[in-house]
């Protein structure tokens, strides 16, 4: 609740009041509305972002945009449909946290001079998620509703890639998932020895997404999955925290030592998951169907070594 002027709260007799009739002046229980927000720095770094994702996305087609800044549209297929996926993850969170009344910004883009061109973007809430049903529908939707749409484009992005004689050729590989092994195989069928798949743009993109939910949805501290987790299983969340915890540092020595980098970040988030206030509000059936579906996407989009070979 806003700050409130005690002044204008003092009671006030009117001249033809009878005696002992006494009237407030206003409602002593006005909110004072909340300020309106500042989206400057969020369309900055979008805009940053979308040049940045342009510009790796034009590296994949062999485009040097410094070279050649007119080619920096061949870069689109990539950019639009990655930036595409964060929206759709970020505005899921947004949606669902705006039904529930919480106060949170738009999402934050984080540009970034890699092969993808971002980081990622991110949400902040600046109201406590009171009660796990809450937990669960601000958690589960960005996930959900990403994948739905990084799905049909690794599908469109498949249908446009060739299968190549790799045989004996370096290269950067892409690792795999359950969900992905099945849509390529359905797609592009099964692959002859020593042929692989050169990925288009747009299912670079489609794959990016599924990785992005994999780590989103780690059952550990505030991760989405976190959130999904704590919503389920109560305190049990934290033990489940720290076993996968161990888990990536594992895979992290012995696979991908991305892991080891990941696991150091969220070290410094924390891995504990914090106590919602309204912790004795229990979930309904279809929150916990929603979130048993979360953690089988987790399961079906998880790459143990999401890159080799370079």
């Amino acid at each position: 609740m806003g700050r409130m002027d005690l002044k204008r709260f003092l009671r006030r007799k009117r001249q033809h009041e009878q005696p002992g009739h006494e009237e407030w002046e206003q409602d002593p229980f006005v909110q004072v509305p909340p300020p309106k927000p500042r989206i400057g720095i969020n369309v900055l770094l979008f805009l940053l972002t979308l040049l940045t994702t342009l510009f790796a996305g034009a590296l994949q087609e062999g485009v040097n945009p410094l070279e050649n800044p007119g080619l920096l549209y061949r870069g689109i297929p990539f950019s639009f449909s990655l930036m595409g996926i964060l929206l759709a993850h970020e505005f899921g969170h947004y949606l669902a946290a705006k039904r529930h009344g919480l106060n949170v910004t738009l999402p934050y883009f984080i540009p970034a001079p890699s092969i993808i061109g971002t980081f990622g973007a991110f949400i902040k809430m600046r109201s406590p998620v009171r009660d796990r049903r809450m937990l669960m529908d601000v958690g589960a939707a960005g996930p959900l509703v990403g994948v739905a749409v990084a799905i049909p484009l690794l599908i469109a992005g498949l249908r446009l890639s060739e299968v190549k004689l790799i045989q004996g050729e370096a290269g950067m590989n892409l690792g795999s998932s359950l969900l992905l092994s099945l849509i390529s195989r359905i797609v592009v069928g099964p692959l002859p020895d020593g042929y692989d798949i050169v990925i288009h743009p747009v299912g670079f993109a489609g794959w990016i997404g599924l990785l992005v939910t994999a780590l989103n949805l780690l059952p550990v501290g505030q991760l989405d999955g976190g959130h999904v987790a704590y919503a389920l299983f109560g305190e049990w969340q934290n033990r489940i925290s720290k076993f996968v915890y161990g888990g990536l540092i594992l895979l992290g020595i012995f696979g991908w030592q991305g892991w080891l980098v990941w696991a150091v970040l969220l070290w410094f988030l924390g891995i504990r998951h914090p106590v919602p206030t309204d912790w004795w509000v229990p979930l309904d059936r279809k929150r916990k169907i929603i979130g048993w579906v979360t953690v089988g996407v987790f399961i079906l989009t998880f790459i143990p070594v999401p890159f080799s070979g370079f």
